[in-house]
């Protein structure tokens, strides 16, 4: 049988049902699975001389056994060998931990390898690898995988050997030549034998440089051929506006448009106008102006006949939105309406009555908008405010309500670049990086928790200006297990610090939803001055009184979180501040303090966030949408995934792509993926 690829690892020399139960317990089950396990680091066993090696570094030596092993147990299961060994001119203490057994193995006068961390100090080495014989018996570099106790390293190793070995010159090339010489990348079986079996630092670059732009471009052909493929079959309803209509409704707006505003605007309308269907996200930062460049969008497509719907996902910045676009859009004899879970049965009956007939020009509401019997006449632009907060689902039904609708997606999470392009890469991404003139810029200060009082002290003041303050607590309650402030203590405290002053509110997730709406309408009515709140604040909620906040326990947040945090106030004319009380035990925690007083904007937090933190954490694991890689890293490789984008994009675009043999293996990973058949990749 001619050796495959597509081989059982059970195929391969010295894997037998045992280990192949292993390597399946692994994901392994193919000698590709096998050949495509990329270590997560290699290790650096060159020798080192100990005069020219820092305290604390790692380090390998070879040495000759000047004294007889000593063994102290510690306890159960706990040993502590020490032996002296010769490495050139150094006479150095080598320690083990619980390797007791490595005493046999160490006789006066023998050569052994060991590595470690140096204690420069001590003239000591705490041993955490140990090789029988000289230096030369050991690679320079080896590779460590990801096995979960499951397996050896040595094991998994000669396993990988033999996988190289049984497949060696049936690698089919899934790059081209011409890319390869561009890029100065190896060839697909010269970069897995530098991967599993460096020589040098070199070798696993060069080999990680390959993996990393094929593993980008084949994820960014995907989501490419989705938005290639919507393109060219969803056919949108063309929106044929009235100009001078809109532009008289612009010019009636209380305020002077952005030019990120005008440029956005500009995007939306020329999509509209075209019957190519918009497949759009929004994202600005907190107060950039998102609201006035949906109505803009939602008015110029009322002047073409059609209706508009806008879904946020909470009652209360559903109402939010109801209420300023009905000021803005009444005027120009626009008809808006507000639907939620809790309009009474009567008044449904007739709002969808009217919704159906055409009566409705605009229906804003929460997820009540998705119920089967919400119809609308003749649906062209449907809008989902903070999109990020609802299910792909929900998100389908609503644009789905009609003859493939416009769909507009709105976020005031600032998304790095890096992210965008990944996660949303089957949309158009528009973004306002620009606030309106007049905003003043937040004040924040970081300090420690001790200085609690004459916070108080300033929020008072604000309090007694008439202005209004929120306190954000990481918990509801008190936690055994963390040292952090709690809302529910705090809200007493601050109760009886302000008694027959101000009315102190609580607001946390174990309420109700209808409880978190009454508690908030009371906040933005001013019947409660001071709301004590964990983060379930809402985001987008617009209380322009609101001038003052304080976190408690600030390190437990990332930089975007308290960004959205910091931005519930801010929202009016007069000075708002905010106060971060931290006491961060990190280098990297007193950074991210360091970064929030220093700079206001969104995107700049954002992409420091993600450098912080990584992808994986920014929008939290489980709802995060962020693709599995392999080898690449989101951060790390961001030039990589914007050269594969590029590339992804006139490869698709391109004739030769797919006719010629040379990119035979990309055309057949894109169709598998289903990416040209519609559907979405996550």
């Amino acid at each position: 049988m001619t050796p495959s690829l597509h081989d059982s690892v059970t195929e391969l020399k010295g894997v037998g049902k045992a280990a192949g139960e292993q390597l399946e317990a692994l994901g392994i089950h193919s000698v590709y699975d096998l050949l495509m396990s990329f270590p997560y680091r290699h290790e650096d066993f060159r020798l080192k001389d100990l005069t020219e090696t820092p305290h604390n570094e790692r380090v390998t030596i070879e040495g000759r056994v000047e004294s007889e092993p000593t063994i102290l147990f510690l306890g159960k299961n706990r040993s502590r060998l020490q032996v002296r060994l010769l490495a050139g001119r150094h006479l150095v203490k080598a320690v083990f931990f619980n390797q007791h057994y490595l005493k046999a193995r160490m006789t006066l006068g023998t050569v052994v390898t060991v590595t470690g961390k140096w204690d420069r100090g001590r003239q000591l080495i705490n041993v955490s690898n140990f090789h029988d014989g000289p230096k030369t018996e050991q690679s320079d570099f080896e590779p460590v995988y990801s096995l979960k106790s499951v397996m050896h390293q040595k094991t998994f190793r000669r396993f990988m050997r033999s996988a190289l070995d049984y497949t060696e010159g049936k690698h089919e090339e899934s790059l081209p030549n011409d890319t390869l010489v561009a890029y100065r990348i190896p060839a697909i079986s010269e970069a897995l034998e530098m991967v599993h079996f460096p020589k040098s630092p070199e070798d696993v670059k060069q080999a990680r440089r390959r993996f990393v732009y094929e593993e980008l471009l084949v994820f960014q052909l995907k989501m490419q051929g989705i938005k290639k493929a919507r393109k060219e079959t969803e056919l949108g309803v063309v929106v044929d506006y009235d100009l001078e209509k809109v532009k008289v409704f612009i010019e009636s707006l209380p305020f002077e448009l952005t030019n990120a505003q005008k440029r956005v605007v500009n995007e939306l309308c020329v999509e509209l106008k075209s019957t190519v269907r918009m497949n759009r996200l929004l994202q600005g930062d907190v107060g950039s102006g998102k609201t006035v460049v949906a109505a803009i969008a939602i008015y110029a497509s009322i002047t073409a006949g059609f209706q508009g719907a806008l879904m946020a996902p909470t009652e209360i910045l559903a109402e939010q939105h109801a209420a300023t676009l009905a000021e803005w859009l009444e005027p120009f004899n626009v008809t808006v309406a507000f639907l939620s879970g809790s309009t009474k049965a009567k008044a449904r009956v007739s709002l969808l009555e009217r919704l159906e007939s055409g009566e409705i020009d605009l229906l804003i509401g929460t997820h009540a908008l998705i119920q089967p019997d919400v119809v609308f006449k003749n649906p062209g632009l449907v809008i989902t405010d903070e999109q990020h907060r609802f299910g792909v689902e929900q998100r389908r039904v609503l644009r789905d309500k009609g003859l493939n609708p416009n769909v507009l997606f709105m976020t005031a999470t600032p998304i790095p670049r890096t992210l965008a392009i990944t996660v949303f890469g089957e949309m158009d991404v528009s973004v306002l990086d620009e606030l309106p003139a007049g905003r003043k810029e937040i004040e924040t200060h970081w300090l420690k928790e001790e200085s609690i009082l004459p916070v108080l002290q300033k929020m008072e003041k604000e309090l007694r200006a008439g202005r209004q303050a929120y306190v954000i607590c990481p918990l509801i309650e008190e936690s055994d297990k963390l040292d952090v402030q709690n809302a529910v203590d705090v809200h007493s405290q601050l109760t009886q610090h302000f008694k027959g002053q101000f009315n102190v509110g609580l607001m946390h997730g174990r309420l109700h939803s209808d409880e978190k709406d009454a508690i908030m309408r009371e906040f933005s009515e001013g019947d409660i001055h001071v709301l004590v709140s964990t983060t379930v604040v809402e985001v987008g909620v617009n209380v322009p009184n609101a001038t003052f906040m304080l976190i408690y326990d600030a390190g437990r947040f990332g930089l975007s979180q308290l960004h959205q945090l910091r931005g519930r106030v801010g929202r009016g004319a007069d000075q708002s501040y905010c106060v971060l009380l931290a006491d961060p035990k990190t280098d990297e925690g007193k950074e991210r303090m360091q970064t929030m007083t220093e700079t206001n904007d969104g995107f700049v937090l954002a992409e420091k966030d993600l450098e912080l933190r990584g992808a994986g954490d920014f929008f939290g694991k489980k709802q995060s949408g962020m693709p599995e890689f392999k080898i690449a890293d989101l951060v790390h490789d961001f030039r990589a995934l914007d050269t594969a984008r590029k590339d992804a994009e006139k490869l698709l675009n391109s004739t030769y792509f797919w006719e010629a043999d040379e990119y035979k293996i990309l055309r057949q990973q894109l169709e598998a993926s289903g990416a040209l058949g519609n559907e979405r990749i996550d």
